[in-house]
Parts: structure tokens; C-alpha cells; sequence
């Protein structure tokens, strides 16, 4: 046989290689086959800085819709959400150095029924008609007016969370206090808000301060 021809046969006799553990069990994409999907942008708003513009109540359960308490107490918390006292709030929106209102058309609050939306709706709002406007964010803030300020009760609804609602109302309010000068500004959150603040550009204190709140019970 000539050595092209024993070659040949050689090459014939050859087994397939096995294929390779690589392509038996590929390794996913630590992306995955689809894209993260963006941030939804947030629906029309209108902001305002008029603390007449916000009602009380709309606030009262705007604030109960996001389970949030503006009372630091010594004992434990309730299990439940409570709404806020509406005379204190109205007590604490005239006091307060800024207001920042955000509010949208009723259609942008759906929640699929039934949820915190429609415990907002049911709280002092009503249902009207659908092109009606709805506080669905605030924010304020109290100050010495002249060298410190703190910011207080940020919140958004939950159904236009992550969607830049918030961080609007932390840059009108940190933007108006620069530009009166103050820059010693202070926020009381919870680790959950924590990086949400610290987006909007706050950070631990320079000076290593810690915040610490008087818990010691009362005798009255």
C-alpha cells in the first residue's frame, strides 16, 4: 500500500474526540440572555414648594400608605403602621423651613387593587375623576437658618418608588439650602433608606459624630 493510502486509512480509523465538558454544560452569561431592564422614568409631575398646597390629610395617608412614622419612641414600635397625628403634622408643615410637594395624575397611581394605593385613595383623597391630582411624594426640612438643617418625612408612594421621584425632592431641597448658605445638612433614616441617601449624596459625618435620640421615658 502506498504511504498516501496508509494515511488515509489511518485517518479513517480515528475516533471522534469527545466533546468537552465546555460544551456540555456551558457556563451561563453572569448577565443573563436578557438585559436589565431600565428604570421605568417617572410619569408627568408637578412639584411645588407652597406648604398651602399640601393638604394635611392627603399627606396623613400618603404617609400611612408608606408605612412611615414620624414619632421615634422609647418602647417598642406598634406591629402596625399608625396614621400620623394631624394636628401635630399641621403643627410640623407650618414650623417647617422648606416644603416639597410632588404631585401626578390619579391614573399613574395603580398598584393592581386592593393594595397600599387604594388604602391612599381611601384615606381623605376619594376617587373623582381620573385626571385628577394626587400628592404622591414630600419632603421637608427645618432649619436654624443660618448654619444647620435637617431633612425630614421623604417619601414617595409605593407605587412610583425607584423612579427618581424621591431624589427630586432631596435635590430642591438641598439646592435651596445651599443657596441660602447652609450646608450642614443632617438626615435621620433607617438602614433601608440608607442607600437612597447616600445616592443623593450624603455620607457618614466628617467630624465622626454619632446621632444619638433621648429615649428616656417621661414622668409626668
Amino acid at each position: 500500500m502506498r504511504p498516501g493510502a496508509m494515511a488515509a486509512a489511518a485517518a479513517a480509523l480515528k475516533l471522534p474526540r469527545p466533546p468537552t465538558s465546555a460544551a456540555l454544560f456551558p457556563t451561563p452569561s453572569p448577565f443573563g440572555s436578557r438585559p436589565a431592564p431600565k428604570p421605568m422614568p417617572p410619569p408627568p409631575v408637578s412639584i411645588s414648594m407652597d406648604p398651602a398646597a399640601v393638604d394635611p390629610s392627603h399627606l396623613q395617608a400618603l404617609m400611612l400608605a408608606c408605612a412611615h412614622s414620624c414619632t421615634i419612641r422609647p418602647s417598642p414600635p406598634p406591629a402596625a403602621a399608625e396614621p400620623v397625628d394631624l394636628r401635630k403634622l399641621r403643627v410640623a408643615l407650618a414650623h417647617s423651613f422648606l416644603v416639597v410637594s410632588v404631585s401626578c395624575s390619579a391614573r399613574f397611581l395603580e398598584d393592581g387593587g386592593g393594595g397600599d394605593g387604594q388604602r391612599l385613595l381611601g384615606l381623605g383623597l376619594g376617587l373623582g375623576r381620573q385626571e385628577d391630582r394626587r400628592l404622591v411624594g414630600f419632603g421637608r426640612a427645618v432649619s436654624d437658618v443660618g448654619l444647620t438643617a435637617s431633612l425630614h418625612d421623604v417619601v414617595v408612594h409605593p407605587s412610583l418608588q425607584r423612579r427618581g421621584i424621591g431624589r427630586k425632592i432631596v435635590e430642591r431641597i438641598t439646592r435651596v439650602l445651599h443657596n441660602r448658605g447652609i450646608f450642614d445638612i443632617s438626615v435621620l433614616c433607617t438602614e433601608k433608606e440608607r442607600p437612597f441617601f447616600e445616592a443623593c449624596g450624603f455620607g457618614d459625618d466628617a467630624m465622626g459624630s454619632t446621632t444619638m435620640m433621648y429615649t428616656r421615658k417621661m414622668h409626668r
